[in-house]
């Protein structure tokens, strides 16, 4: 377990990403859900982050459902504030939001101090539990300015009443989180797919940074969004369908891993992991084979033959460690 920051909070170097079990574009079944979760306990996974954006809630009722079984103090949960649910009376799904879930609320924007404590009060009546121990800011990227003015005080304030253990903000943007990580005394920032064998746009910014601050870095997206977990005509990248270039260099970088014995997969995941900033990757799994999978790629050794034979591919940058 690794400490975030200079809090008391530790995380697991792996961790469960929660959007998927809450209907991330398809369907999942309850049962599915909860298999997915025992699966990362049984893995040794102990850190476990959700939203109350991801299925409207759902992600947050089926996590804490599932790890009801175990001890409150052997597991660190992270969900997030920003985007408060709100009873909605409309007919219809939520998939233009990517969740296919009733549409039974609406997202409304608020990083208000009010409005941070609220969405907070409701996300533990979903998980069912008396305390989370990371709260982030979710995606400020157009409340930047509310977000640092009302939202990030209430969190601190939190912190200092010891509501929760630690603080932070989590974006798919580097430059808006550098600026956390300088201008707050935020304990961990999640950086989504910004730190990638695709993208290493935070390692100009954001990771130097929070190695300096010493505030920790939670990595997102790490196959950013499928492209890199399984590269082909249809796969996607940020979610959409990845452009021609990428999907060639994640051809050319699976050919490579593949020569050295490893997956993809393996080395996506090791990268992440690799900067000494990087406390823990999150990995979005829907199914309990998939997090067995992730488990067993994670734990893979990558030879240093690989990473060689990549830089000089011209496929990783030489600073990237």
């Amino acid at each position: 377990m690794r400490r975030l920051g200079r809090s008391g909070v530790r995380v697991s170097p792996l961790g469960f990403g929660g959007a998927a079990i809450g209907n991330l574009y398809r369907a999942v079944s309850d049962e599915q859900a909860h298999a997915a979760v025992t699966a990362a306990w049984e893995q040794g996974i102990r850190y476990f982050d959700t939203a109350p954006h991801y299925g409207l809630g759902l992600s947050e009722r089926r996590l804490g459902a599932a790890l009801r079984a175990h001890d409150r103090s052997a597991y660190t949960v992270s969900t997030k504030v920003g985007r408060r649910l709100e009873p909605f009376d409309g007919a219809g799904d939520d998939l233009a939001h990517g969740f296919a879930v009733p549409a039974t609320h609406r997202r409304v924007w608020d990083f208000s101090a009010d409005g941070v404590r609220r969405s907070l009060e409701a996300s533990l009546a979903r998980l069912g539990l008396d305390r989370v121990d990371v709260v982030y800011l979710h995606d400020p990227d157009d409340h930047l300015d509310q977000a640092l003015r009302e939202g990030y005080p209430a969190l601190e304030k939190l912190r200092s009443e010891g509501v929760v253990g630690a603080i932070g903000a989590g974006m798919n943007r580097s430059a808006p989180l550098t600026r956390f990580v300088r201008d707050t005394d935020v304990d961990v920032v999640l950086c989504a797919g910004r730190y990638t064998l695709l993208d290493t746009s935070a390692l100009a910014d954001l990771l130097p940074a929070a190695a300096a601050r010493g505030t920790s870095v939670v990595i997102g997206g790490a196959f950013n969004s499928g492209l890199l977990a399984d590269p082909g005509p249809t796969a996607t990248y940020d979610y959409a369908r990845a452009p021609a270039r990428l999907l060639d260099r994640a051809l050319r970088m699976r050919a490579i891993a593949h020569a050295h014995g490893i997956t993809l997969r393996a080395a996506a995941l090791a990268f992440c992991a690799a900067h000494p900033a990087v406390a823990s990757v999150l990995v979005g799994t829907r199914s309990a084979a998939e997090v067995r999978d992730c488990a067993r790629q994670f734990a893979t050794p990558v030879p240093a033959a690989f990473w060689a034979e990549l830089r000089a591919s011209g496929l990783l940058p030489e600073k990237a460690p």
